[in-house]
């Protein structure tokens, strides 16, 4: 393999952010008076759903309250805008390695592209709360979840940033902290680095081609 890019996922791969995104949806559901609370274990429970509006209609289900199916996708417009509020507050850090990892991708000529299953606002807000620059100075491709049909583990999204960055999978690598998002990389014909995040320490990581406590010790050569 000529490795020429090197395809992150976001949330939990880039930095812990999974806390700040609970707490984004928690004061919203709170501002729109939905009488919603998702502590620590329920949203545990529900990242196995992939995508925050999926996430929101199975807690209807399951709860058998909250909005109208309509008003979904405002609220959750609603907790993104909260989320880069919180972002922007500081303290946002990077994972072990990712600074690193970014810096000599950009050194060795490979290209960096994002596959997530978050919006392109939430990559905005997370690369101005690590990098202080825009996400497009950072990463040259990103593919977001509301661009496909499908989420992960489907590999859709990988497949996005495949086609973006006009390259076969045998030619990129991607990073991940989760079970869908291994799933879904390994099906796009990815070779995948896992290293798992505080959300995602009891996932089974078996199905990428390495698993490592964060990126720290991960070298490209």
């Amino acid at each position: 393999m000529t490795l020429k890019a090197l395809i992150f996922d976001v949330d939990g791969t880039l930095a812990e952010t999974e806390e700040a995104h609970r707490r984004a949806f928690n004061d919203t559901f709170a501002a729109a008076g939905l009488g919603w609370h998702w502590d620590h274990h329920t949203y545990l429970r529900l990242l196995k759903v992939t995508g925050g509006k999926e996430r929101m209609r199975a807690w209807a289900v399951e709860t058998g309250s909250g909005p109208r199916e309509d008003i979904i996708p405002a609220l959750h417009r609603a907790k993104s805008a909260r989320y880069a509020e919180i972002l922007a507050m500081g303290g946002l850090k990077p994972r072990p390695g990712i600074l690193r990892l970014v810096e000599e991708g950009r050194a060795a000529g490979l290209r960096l592209a994002v596959a997530t299953t978050t919006s392109p606002g939430n990559v905005e807000a997370l690369t101005r709360a690590i990098w202080r620059k825009p996400a497009a100075e950072i990463f040259d491709v990103i593919a977001a979840g509301d661009e496909v049909a499908r989420k992960k583990p489907d590999p859709a999204v990988y497949l996005l940033a495949l086609r973006r960055l006009n390259l076969p999978a045998t030619e990129a690598l991607a990073f991940e902290d989760s079970r869908n998002g291994v799933l879904a990389a390994r099906a796009a014909g990815l070779a995948v680095v896992a290293a798992p995040s505080l959300f995602t320490a009891g996932d089974d990581l078996s199905a990428a081609d390495a698993v490592l406590p964060d990126l720290d010790s991960f070298r490209l050569s």
